[in-house]
């Protein structure tokens, strides 16, 4: 059996394709705690922007780095095994994250060793299971907030994808690629910030001080400038990433499974239409 999926290209470009997809959505989720000056990063002095009379700069969370990859993986995925590989990957995404974070919560609930806890004293750590807990702790709020955001964003770029596919046939491989990956971005980074900073300390006020609409948008407007420059800094990624996929199946196969990604809500599972040629 395992002979007979890794013999096909068309198995192995998924499995290739979707371990990336998978591995960049997982980073991201457990780098996005850091909060990073994207001016500083540059040697900048941040911009002071006023937005909605809120002082704004370009502070943004490190899960920026990565989301626009995997958006961009998603209409590469949507291209060759349509909207059912896509929501497959999306689910099992959303659901290796979320098992991801209750293994960290379990570890979070162990008891430290006595030299480790202290280890980083002298690096100005002081205690290393408060940091562990700090960084990997995520609030239920904001894993929540994340993960809806994600299978939202991931619905919208797919239903955008192929109706602009739809439209404009197979040219234009720019338009559908970074125009689903715009719309998509936009939902994902205020439906983030809604959920988490909004919503949650406002039903638990446990989880800190609320923010208001108008910080959600402020920030949420920060990260959607951000991704809107990487998504057009990457066009050019789109067409190499497509040259080599073309190269490596043969035109004739590529073709064809392009074909079968457009049919493909007219079968019950996602991947019956792939072909399977060697």
């Amino acid at each position: 059996m395992i002979h007979q999926i890794l013999k096909s290209k068309s198995s192995r470009l998924f499995l290739i394709l979707g371990g990336f997809f998978i591995a960049n959505a997982i980073v991201a989720e457990f780098m996005g705690v850091k909060i990073f000056s994207l001016e500083r990063s540059l040697g900048a002095d941040p911009v002071n922007w006023n937005i909605m009379g809120l002082p704004f700069s370009f502070n943004l969370t490190t899960g920026v780095l990565l989301w626009p990859v995997v958006f961009i993986m998603t209409d590469i995925i949507n291209e060759y095994y349509g909207h059912k590989g896509v929501r497959f990957l999306s689910y099992l995404a959303a659901s290796l994250i979320t098992y991801g974070f209750v293994m960290l919560y379990g570890a979070i609930q162990l008891a430290p060793a006595d030299w480790w806890q202290s280890s980083r004293a002298g690096v100005g750590i002081p205690d290393m299971n408060n940091a562990f807990a700090a960084i990997f702790g995520q609030g239920l709020w904001i894993i929540f907030g994340s993960l809806t955001a994600f299978l939202i964003g991931q619905i919208a770029d797919v239903l955008v994808f192929h109706r602009i596919k739809k439209i404009t046939g197979e040219r234009w491989i720019w338009m559908r690629a970074t125009g689903s990956t715009l719309v998509s971005q936009l939902i994902d980074s205020y439906i983030v910030l809604f959920i988490a900073f909004y919503v949650g300390p406002r039903v638990n006020p446990g989880n800190g001080l609320p923010m208001s609409l108008q910080q959600v948008f402020s920030i949420g407007t920060g990260n959607y400038i951000y991704k809107f420059a990487m998504a057009i800094a990457l066009t050019p990624v789109i067409y190499l990433v497509h040259a080599w996929i073309e190269n490596y199946l043969g035109r004739d196969l590529a073709e064809k499974m392009r074909r079968s990604a457009m049919k493909d809500s007219q079968t019950e599972d996602g991947f019956d239409n792939i072909p399977t040629a060697g």
